[in-house]
């Protein structure tokens, strides 16, 4: 264990630190154990050591396999004179690679930038600039791109980056170390307790580039720990790794670091296809998987063509990361018996599930309830006044595993946090008299049209319930009398004897007219897509979408 005596070291620099009463507070519950993520992971390698951790095609490697490589990477990385308080990237899709490289990055004191396999130069090259970070280490290729050639861009605009590893065939770059040089060596402790930044995961939405969110090992592995319990995990838990193993839901919502902490098997994915995940579902007879909605409807239409029913078979199926529509969450409970987790939260902290007990129209209809009691959660007005349960309005939170600020972001926390400490998520909710959180959607989101607000989710919902449509994406476009009217971008499902579309998009609005919602939230406009752009998060890129519409009306 470490003391909670914080260490003077620049370390602390761009951090917005939790008050010392609060501190405290966290301590004496219990919440914060002062254990840091690599005592953690070698707590679990001892506790598991000849249980499996990790499979990645062909590849299994127990506890002590694994932390043997972690222990042989750590030392490599000391050996090549990097220290605590030096950051990195990790680029890596889902593979063993990436869980070595962070564990042991961390436990030389390190601090990884979670970056996704999806992000591109814009993206990395800021992570690196604004961490100043010394390492980069990414796959040779992934899904068709060849991350060398941005490995390339980032050396020559980031002055502070040293060393690229690379994952495969390096070319000029370093190759992915043969650490079996280090049999017998361990990398010292390093000078951090685990009130310290432990890594940087990134900030969700669809626009702009990733914030960077400092987690403390204090505060993260409280919500591992409470996820888990929450998740009910333990030694028998075989979990499929679909997502992307660095996206916070898949770290922590219970996902690898939970199932770590139960002593269960993670199996990772290439790709989140039906025909790659069906298959690792029924060889390694998985128990728990994670998807968020825009795969849970995939995975749900093969099942619907024909394919095995896998979610009958899963102990949980947990979808996040957006709201998932109501209708798509009864499919799955009522037609393919599934035991469906909703899991609603944000990298910055608060992490709502429904829980296995509740009604099945509370895991249909809601996003479930906070992990701790000390999860403190208003929802108030835009005058920032507490409306009374049932209201909807502005998600504001802050608690154990919640940030108070930004990394290096002054200016934006000023706007992100209230002068007390809450996070302002920027979600548009309300809550049941139970507890339950409801999302509406995004003030984000928010469509004006013509002094009237449009929450765009409200308008997704009713679409969605529409049998022909498979996902809807509410975007604003600009109007000259009004400033915004309302376009819907729709992913449809093809029928035998479809109606035109100039009908079909007829039917849509007199679906959500049936609905009840006001006149003005019934789409102005009308798009069908093939398929909907994705943000790196996995969410739908409301950015492209109305680039898309600019491109057209100019």
């Amino acid at each position: 264990m470490q003391d909670h005596q914080l260490a003077e070291a620049p370390l602390w620099e761009g951090i917005v630190q939790y008050p010392p009463e609060f501190a405290e507070k966290y301590i004496a519950k219990g919440y914060w154990l002062g254990q840091t993520i690599s005592g953690f992971f070698n707590e679990c390698a001892q506790k598991y050591a000849k249980n499996t951790a990790v499979i990645s095609a062909e590849e299994h490697l127990s506890y002590a396999e694994l932390k043997r490589q972690v222990d042989q990477f750590s030392a490599y990385l000391e050996q090549k004179g990097y220290q605590a308080g030096d950051s990195l990237v990790i680029q890596l899709p889902n593979i063993i690679e990436f869980f070595i490289a962070y564990f042991a990055s961390i436990g030389i004191g390190m601090r990884p930038v979670m970056s996704l396999p999806a992000h591109r130069h814009a993206e990395v090259s800021h992570f690196i600039a604004q961490t100043e970070a010394k390492l980069y280490i990414c796959a040779e290729r992934h899904s068709g791109f060849d991350y060398r050639t941005l490995a390339r861009e980032c050396r020559q605009r980031c002055p502070s980056l040293q060393q690229v590893i690379v994952v495969g065939e390096p070319e000029e770059f370093d190759p992915w170390p043969d650490v079996s040089a280090f049999p017998e060596q361990h990398a010292g402790a390093p000078n951090i307790t685990a009130r310290h930044v432990a890594f940087f995961q990134l900030s969700g939405g669809s626009t702009g580039t990733p914030k960077l969110i400092p987690r403390t090992h204090d505060d993260y592995l409280y919500s591992v720990r409470a996820s888990a319990e929450i998740c009910q995990l333990d030694e028998t838990s075989k979990m499929l790794m679909a997502l992307p193993a660095a996206h916070n839901f898949s770290l922590s919502s219970a996902g690898s670091l939970g199932l770590f902490f139960a002593g269960g098997t993670l199996v990772l994915a290439k790709e989140p296809s039906p025909n790659t995940c069906f298959a690792l579902i029924e060889k390694h007879r998985i128990s728990h998987a994670a998807l968020v909605p825009a795969l849970a409807a995939k995975w749900a239409e093969t099942v619907q063509q024909g394919a095995v029913n896998i979610f009958a078979g899963l102990k949980a199926l947990q979808v996040g990361g957006a709201r998932l529509p109501d209708a798509l969450a009864r499919q799955l409970i009522e037609e393919y018996g599934c035991r469906l987790q909703q899991v609603f939260g944000m990298a910055e902290g608060l992490v709502n599930y429904t829980r296995y007990d509740d009604s099945a129209e509370s895991i249909i209809s809601t996003q479930g309830s906070r992990i701790s009691a000390d999860d403190e959660i208003k929802i108030v007005d835009d005058e920032d006044r507490e409306l009374a349960a049932g209201e909807v309005g502005h998600l504001l939170t802050r608690g154990p595993y919640t940030i108070r600020g930004y990394f290096k972001a002054d200016e934006h926390n000023r706007k992100a946090f209230t002068r007390d400490g809450f996070y302002r998520t920027g979600d548009l909710v309300r809550m049941t008299e139970d507890g339950n959180i409801i999302v509406e959607g995004r003030s984000k989101d928010q469509i004006n049209r013509g002094g009237e607000k449009i929450a765009t989710e409200e308008v997704e919902q009713a679409l969605n319930l529409h049998p022909q449509v498979m996902q809807s994406a509410l975007v604003a476009m600009p109007d000259r009398m009004l400033g915004e009217k309302s376009c819907a971008f729709i992913q449809w499902r093809r029928e035998e004897q479809d109606p035109s579309l100039a009908r079909l998009s007829m039917q849509l609005r007199q679906h959500v007219r049936a609905f009840g919602l006001a006149t003005f939230k019934i789409p102005d406009h009308i798009e069908f897509i093939e398929d909907m752009p994705y943000t790196a998060l996995g969410k739908i890129d409301k950015k492209e979408l109305r680039q898309r519409l600019v491109q057209a009306l100019n």
